[in-house]
């Protein structure tokens, strides 16, 4: 390791309380938004709108298809464009906040098109679809600046956990609220499931917006502070775009992280999919859902803290492992369920919430340092092209296999519930999709993230030498601004 005859900059100062609580209230209207729409979009237009299982699964797979294009898209101009003293991330949460909180309200408005059947199934589609492209893109304008914000809060290995604690503790704080609202309040009050989901989507509409202005106001002195200090960092990238993929694609410890946050979320997103439908024909207990819900969602929440100070002591890795092993326990054990077991359903649903939390945290720590690695290669920060990748990637692989079930469903012979017959028989063959696709599949790929983690490269001590290396390098191009070029990164 060279010694530099410069100083060793200063210690960046501690993050305050109150800007780790305003980064994590960021993630807030996210995720109240989100979780409506992943636990409950699907029976929503197959038992409420009345879409057809075949064209819920199609207007849902072209949602995701241009919310792929548009991650890495918004990703890409988050990193070229910059706002003066706003910077490049602020910018578009100020100006996305708004739409997010009204194409969500408009997901859950049933329009009659016309009285013949095929006609208005057609409208249906057309009308969810173009919602859901608007509802994306609005999303990825807030949700996606928001994410590469993580590293220019900080750069301390610690802190970026921590961040990323106070971060989901309001993602799922939010899910929470946003079930207790719907499952517990609303549906108290109001009878008709149709005018259940148009309350919903006007109260948590609302609340999804506050969060985003909190978030925006409460951070961005501090980053500020992190962009004069560290000046380099908040300029525009100027690279070319074949040439930034390429060198995300060569970043082994990026593609671990790709296939470890894939692996997590595709067992969540597939799961929160298939439980109403799981809960309502093979369990016969619809009524169980919200409970299910905040039993793994609350679990998730305290295990927060928890996971972190962990990770603390015996680095991500480990905590991964520690959290995956008991979810994986739960997840297959969904399959034996038999109706009427909902004491040990109860049991599964808390242990899964050991393991989600960990699916919240743990990849979403490891990133910034995969960026850190990639700037000592490279010479420049490019935050938003690695978050826009990882989730263009998650959203291709789930919109498919999310569409993929629910046309198997019908292509099974799902049986739509009706006032008259809420709880109708459903085939045998839509009962084994829906047991496969809550048990077996999730668990495969959760040993998927685990064989992932295993491999893994940057343990802490690989991470303080990047740091060590990128440190060298600035005080280097002080001393001597025209020798500033990329150092040989360290071995991973």
């Amino acid at each position: 390791m060279t010694q530099s005859t410069s100083p060793t900059p200063a210690a960046d100062p501690k993050l305050k309380f109150g800007t780790k609580l305003a980064y994590g209230a960021g993630d807030a209207g996210s995720a109240i938004t989100a979780n409506m729409l992943i636990f409950y979009l699907s029976p929503f237009l197959t038992d409420i709108a009345g879409l057809s299982p075949g064209m819920a699964a199609q207007t849902q797979l072209i949602g995701k298809f241009w919310d792929a294009i548009n991650d890495p898209m918004m990703g890409l101009v988050s990193d070229r464009t910059t706002f003066g003293k706003w910077g490049r991330r602020y910018p578009w949460m100020l100006i996305g906040g708004i739409p997010l909180g009204i194409f969500f309200f408009l997901q859950w408005v049933v329009p009659h098109f016309s009285a013949n059947e095929a006609t208005n199934q057609m409208g249906l589609f057309w009308y969810y679809t173009l919602i859901s492209i608007l509802f994306n893109t609005a999303f990825t304008m807030v949700n996606l600046p928001y994410t590469a914000l993580t590293p220019e809060l900080t750069q301390d290995y610690n802190e970026r956990t921590q961040l990323n604690s106070f971060r989901f503790l309001f993602s799922i704080g939010g899910s929470i609220v946003s079930i207790i609202i719907f499952d517990f309040i609303i549906k108290n009050f109001i009878k008709s499931p149709a005018q259940q989901y148009l309350a919903m989507g006007i109260v948590l509409g609302l609340l999804s917006v506050v969060p985003i202005y909190w978030c925006i106001w409460g951070t961005r002195k501090r980053e500020r502070e992190m962009a004069a200090r560290h000046p380099n960092e908040d300029l525009a990238v100027s690279m070319p775009l074949m040439m930034q993929l390429k060198i995300v694609f060569s970043n082994k410890p990026f593609l671990y992280v790709v296939g470890i946050y894939l692996c997590s979320w595709f067992s969540v997103q597939l799961t929160a999919t298939i439980i109403p439908y799981f809960l309502r024909s093979w369990m016969l207990s619809p009524q169980a859902t919200g409970v299910v819900i905040l039993a793994v969602q609350g679990t998730a929440m305290a295990m927060l803290l928890v996971w972190s100070k962990l990770s603390d002591r015996y680095g991500k890795k480990a905590v991964y492992f520690m959290g995956m092993g008991i979810w994986v326990i739960a997840q297959f054990g969904l399959f034996f369920l038999q109706p009427g077991q909902l004491g040990l359903m109860y049991v599964m649903a808390i242990l899964a919430g050991f393991g989600v939390s960990v699916a919240y945290l743990i990849p979403w720590s490891m990133l910034p340092d995969v960026i850190e690695l990639d700037e000592l290669t490279t010479g420049q920060r490019r935050e938003g092209i690695f978050y826009s990748f990882i989730v263009f990637l998650q959203k291709i692989c789930l919109g498919v296999a999310v569409s993929l079930v629910l046309a198997c469903l019908g292509w099974a012979g799902y049986v739509k519930p009706t006032d008259t017959i809420p709880l109708p028989v459903q085939p045998d063959a839509v009962l084994w999709i829906i047991r496969l696709a809550i048990g077996p599949l999730p668990t495969l790929a959760l040993i998927g993230g685990l064989i992932m983690a295993y491999f893994y490269p940057i343990t802490r001590e690989v991470h303080a030498e990047i740091l060590l290396k990128l440190a060298e390098r600035k005080n280097a191009a002080q001393d001597n601004p025209q020798n500033d070029t990329p150092q040989d990164i360290p071995p991973v």
